[in-house]
């Protein structure tokens, strides 16, 4: 059975909104779009097509699956080790309210806690989630995603969609490897590591 493996871009103060484009995301008046782009250089690139080469098939929320529809299909070249593998890989989007997916192959998914295993269960590596926030939220409050690797830029946004939102359960996780790029990034890999667990320093 394959891992729920979640990969996305955040900040210091924990925002993952429109990393890549300043029209990407403009819900809820957002207009730092694009924070992600100053800072990409060749270990980011090395990283991410790591990644990707380990994808059997992609979990994406519908916001996320219309921006990479939007881009991905015209990046044609073969070699290319992102493009290829989501262009030609299956999708799976989670959507309520869509009736069609142009970018094949795709289908919907319409209850995310009840169907994950299934599509999980088809594939012997991993299904990747990439950004996708809603869907992000709902994995982690689900308690679904095996994996999650986070790079964290050094900006801060001050607003915007945040991975870990209001109402996030406790919890608490394990690093298992981490590494910085030569712009500063920050990219940190975590497993779920159980319930919070805590103490105190006070004097007896």
């Amino acid at each position: 059975m394959a891992e729920l493996t979640l990969t996305t871009f955040v900040t210091l103060d924990g925002v993952m909104q429109a990393p890549g484009a300043p029209d990407e995301d403009s819900s809820g008046g957002f207009t730092h779009g694009g924070w992600v782009f100053p800072l990409a250089d060749a270990d980011m690139g090395r990283i991410m097509a790591g990644i990707f080469s380990r994808a059997d098939a992609f979990l994406l929320g519908r916001v996320t699956y219309d921006i990479f529809a939007a881009y991905w299909p015209k990046v044609t070249d073969p070699s290319d080790p992102i493009a290829a593998k989501l262009n030609a890989l299956p999708k799976y989007v989670a959507s309520h309210a869509r009736v069609k997916l142009a970018w094949q192959p795709a289908k919907f998914i319409r209850d995310v806690a009840n169907e994950v295993a299934e599509v999980k269960s088809q594939y012997a590596r991993e299904v990747q989630v990439h950004g996708s926030c809603g869907l992000a939220q709902t994995l982690i409050r689900h308690n679904l995603i095996d994996e999650y690797r986070l790079l964290t830029f050094p900006v801060v946004l001050g607003s915007g969609k945040r991975l870990f939102g209001d109402g996030a359960v406790p919890s608490s996780y394990k690093l298992i490897n981490c590494t910085t790029t030569a712009s500063g990034v920050i990219v940190a890999t975590y497993r779920r590591g159980g319930g919070l667990q805590t103490g105190s320093f006070a004097l007896d």
